[in-house]
């Protein structure tokens, strides 16, 4: 346990050193969130429920942090671990394999609270941002979407070549999820053929899942199997493509 707690430290002291990572990670979601909330502002409406437009915003947001953590953030990290040699001098140490892995997720878990933390935090701060009592279901939502995309990343990583490769292949998979998903703007403004297809997309059903917890306090049952779907495929494909070296 030690040596895990210590291969995470180390793990956090390098994302803080990656001023790209940081960006998307912690400040891109807030800058949209603002940029919007300045737009549209946050004014309580009656045909919103009584929330505001930042309000409803927040589940995409959420899917933003969980996605660009989960398909660039990993991919891109462990690809250059594995260019460099990382990976493989850390497999020969006494430690093994299972801590060295499990300390990037817990690493990512941690960036993955941070970056939703301070979303509140600017929310809160800047638009009054109205938080639904009583939805503490949200949390294991928002770890089950994490652990989805992280295992999303792992296959990511293992398939890739290199770690140029990993950020474009990445970049090129995350965008239209972005913006078709509903995590950059409301699904409902979308054309109903692009809304059927942003059906297929994991990213959606990410903020679905986080939206209807967030906002009615009930689990969508299609967006749960969706996303548990894709851990599991995720987990079960990363193990035979995950390399090394």
């Amino acid at each position: 346990m030690k040596s895990f707690l210590k291969l995470t430290y180390m793990e956090l002291k390098l994302q803080l050193r990656e001023p790209v990572a940081l960006f998307f990670t912690l400040a891109f979601p807030v800058m949209v969130m603002v940029l919007f909330g300045f737009i549209f502002g946050n004014e309580a409406d009656e045909l919103l429920g009584g929330y505001g437009r930042v309000d409803l915003s927040v589940p995409g947001y959420i899917g933003m942090i969980v996605g660009t953590i989960g398909v660039l953030g990993i991919p891109t990290t462990l690809a250059n671990y594995r260019d460099l040699g990382i990976l493989r001098r850390l497999r020969a140490t006494p430690l093994g394999s299972t801590p060295v892995l499990w300390s990037q997720v817990a690493a990512q878990v941690v960036m993955t609270a941070a970056g939703i933390s301070l979303l509140f935090i600017a929310g809160l701060a800047i638009f009054g941002l109205r938080i639904p009592d009583g939805n503490l279901a949200i949390v294991p939502a928002i770890l089950l979407s994490a652990f989805s995309f992280f295992a999303v990343g792992f296959v990511l990583a293992g398939v890739m070549p290199s770690a140029r490769t990993a950020q474009a292949v990445g970049m090129a998979i995350f965008y239209p999820m972005l913006f078709l998903s509903g995590a950059a703007m409301p699904r409902h403004i979308m054309p109903d053929f692009v809304q059927q297809i942003a059906g297929w997309l994991p990213l959606t059903h990410v903020v679905i899942l986080v939206e209807d917890l967030w906002l009615k306090g009930t689990w969508n049952l299609t967006s749960v199997t969706v996303v548990a779907a894709v851990l599991i495929l995720g987990l079960v494909i990363s193990r035979f493509t995950f390399r090394w070296e």
